[in-house]
């Protein structure tokens, strides 16, 4: 049996790696959204700062790969695989929750978030070796100081990569002070004070030396009422726990039923089971992180502008989750538990076939017509009406995996610029080709 499931795991690795690179190849612009235009943008300007709306942590990292001929976009694509393969062989050098890392890895929502160009691929490894410390303090193996040194470091890692590593920290000292009575309790509080401090400092040594009014021009209270909220937060939650499809469909319908349906039986049977079979000290940090960092992103919603709570958002703290869930759910089930894998694997292959634009000939395409202009090297401004654009705004996405110098903007006297692109512009000269299903 044990020879049977290392031939299963190695499969599931394998299978995984290849449907994350298919996952942005037959995608129309790589599996990049506005966001990620920040980042490469970010990312090309190092070491200067271009904006402190993101941490230094993922342009930092894109920068690192660029010195090895890479560009800004395939830089963000190594990232992800290399997050994922990071993940797998940790775990496995470690023996820890390493069954449970490849199942994970090979849901549709982790495998989207190990192909997106955007920073939770970067995050999800920091806040593994958060855990790992974790446990290494819980069960006494590391000295008191040295436990706070790697927890302390992993957390202040994961804050510099995105700004709800806040959350984690917060978890974190919770956790020492929901054990107070323990030994381990100290270590928990002092390195979540230690990050606290360090992002106090963080905000007024580089936030507020490059953007001042950073605070006044995120922070705004009554952004969302209560109702839309609690419906958005059930949706999210819904699909980021739901095993096979992480997607509803924004049109509504019938089949929203069912994926919704799905991820909410599947958060009951997981609160059965955390219930049912006794958590242990580590598995009651890994769901105090897990907990708390969901709560605090939704109540944050209502004084923050941030996207509605979704797979991504949420991926830092329903990590921890997923692995406890799973470790259960082998104890139970044992090998059959890698069909869950399989199964998600099979959904995300028929989702990504179904909706499969062509990246690569959409980027040789825009590529030519960038360089007939000469705006493939130069700074470039794309012109939206509004924010809600969303089928304009995917032209700048693909032009930034191209020319990473791309910023967006609302002034209708900057479209008569040459270096500014619009839609109409780019459609009128090339034809690329897009998701049908949008």
């Amino acid at each position: 049996m044990r020879f049977k499931e290392k031939y299963i795991q190695i499969s599931m690795v394998i299978i995984t790696l290849v449907m994350t690179i298919l996952r942005f190849l037959l995608n129309e612009k790589g599996r990049t959204n506005p966001d990620s235009i920040r980042y490469m943008r970010f990312a090309h300007g190092l070491p200067e700062i271009d904006n402190t709306t993101t941490p230094l942590g993922y342009p930092a990292a894109i920068k690192f790969f660029t010195f090895f001929g890479l560009d800004e976009f395939w830089s963000s694509k190594v990232i992800g695989i290399l997050a994922f393969l990071f993940i797998v062989f940790f775990t496995w050098k470690k023996k820890f929750y390493y069954k449970e890392s490849i199942v994970l890895s090979a849901l549709f929502s982790f495998l989207s978030i190990y192909s997106y160009t955007m920073s939770e691929a970067l995050t999800l490894p920091f806040v593994l070796l958060l855990l790992y410390s974790a446990m290494l303090v819980i069960k006494d193996k590391i000295g008191k100081w040295e436990g706070i040194l790697y927890l302390s470091l992993s957390l202040i890692a994961i804050y510099n990569i995105r700004y709800s590593g806040l959350f984690i920290v917060g978890g974190t000292g919770l956790f020492g002070l929901l054990f107070w009575k323990r030994k381990f309790s100290s270590s928990f509080i002092i390195s979540g004070i230690v990050g606290f401090i360090f992002i106090v400092l963080y905000k007024f040594i580089f936030i507020d030396y490059f953007n001042e009014s950073y605070v006044d021009q995120f922070l705004n209270i009554g952004l969302h009422s209560t109702p839309k909220l609690l419906v958005e937060f059930f949706q999210g939650m819904c699909t980021s726990f739901n095993p096979f499809v992480h997607i509803a469909n924004p049109a509504g319908g019938i089949i929203n039923y069912g994926i919704y349906g799905i991820g909410f039986l599947n958060i009951l049977l997981m609160i059965f089971l955390f219930i049912r079979k006794k958590l242990t000290e580590v598995e009651s940090f890994f769901i105090t992180i897990g907990v708390s960092g969901i709560i605090c992103s939704y109540f944050v919603q209502y004084f923050y502008s941030v996207n509605a709570i979704d797979y991504r958002l949420i991926a830092p703290f329903s990590f921890p989750i997923w692995l406890v869930y799973f470790n259960k759910l082998f104890q139970i089930f044992d090998i059959k538990v890698y069909a869950i894998g399989f199964l998600s694997l099979i959904t995300g292959l028929v989702f990504t076939w179904l909706s499969k634009g062509n990246y690569l000939e959409n980027r040789k395409i825009m590529t030519e017509f960038l360089q007939s202009e000469n705006l493939d090297k130069v700074p470039l401004k794309f012109y939206l009406e509004k924010e809600e654009d969303l089928d304009k705004i995917q032209i700048a996405e693909l032009i930034s995996t191209i020319n990473p110098q791309v910023r967006i903007t609302f002034k209708p006297k900057d479209s008569l610029q040459k270096t500014t692109l619009t839609q109409y512009k780019v459609l009128q000269k090339i034809k690329i080709d897009k998701n049908k299903y949008q």
